[in-house]
């Protein structure tokens, strides 16, 4: 994941600068300082681990919250004197109660996929009678299906024969569905991510050989 030994432990103190962002939606969730000691804890224990200037500790993210950082990489900078961690937050990660410590809603374009992920499974969970998610979720896997059917084609329609709003706006309605559709069948855009990756690895790899 990375080298702790190239790290410019010296030359900073102790300490490094640590930057959380959202691995799944880009969002920059809080900054915090690892000593060598956390760095080791973080990687060992698959959590995000800091060490605390106040306490003069180790302070392991949601410890007393339970808002942990689940650890999903590390990368150092250019001049081996910040990280930059990409983790997977439960639930809100200031102490304010906020999303991210520089303030609510950071994501940005596509990053919003991720919001809605996250919103769609609550909204599952809801009272059928008051949710449409919740009601459709009820009904399954095959009528997800078929809205996403009945969506595509409306959407097809729309860029054919519609204008620009018209279009976005049925997209949007295919991305709802599809987003239920892979969550109903225990996926999400993370999946479909990795395999536009792979293929995208795949023809880089061929065209270069």
């Amino acid at each position: 994941m990375i080298d702790v030994d190239t790290l410019a432990w010296e030359r900073m103190g102790g300490l490094l600068p640590a930057v959380v962002q959202d691995a799944d939606s880009g969002e920059v969730r809080m900054l915090g300082y690892m000593n060598r000691e956390a760095l080791d804890a973080t990687i060992a224990e698959g959590f995000v681990t800091f060490f605390s200037r106040s306490r003069n500790a180790l302070w392991r993210k949601g410890e007393s919250s339970g808002h942990t950082l689940a650890l999903v990489s590390i990368a150092a900078d250019c001049d081996g004197d910040a990280l930059l961690v990409t983790a997977r937050p439960k639930g809100p990660t200031c102490h304010t109660g906020s999303t991210s410590c520089f303030g609510e809603r950071q994501t940005q374009g596509t990053g919003f996929i991720a919001d809605l992920e996250r919103v769609l499974v609550e909204r599952s969970r809801a009272d059928p009678a008051i949710s449409y998610t919740a009601r459709l979720m009820g009904e399954g896997v095959k009528r997800i299906a078929q809205k996403v059917g009945e969506e595509g084609v409306e959407t097809a329609l729309a860029g054919a024969a519609g204008d620009d709003a018209e279009l976005a706006s049925e997209a949007a309605d295919l991305v709802y569905h599809l987003t239920l559709l892979l969550q109903a069948r225990g996926l999400g855009w993370r999946a479909v991510i990795d395999e536009l990756r792979r293929r995208h690895a795949d023809s880089s790899a061929t065209a270069s050989s």
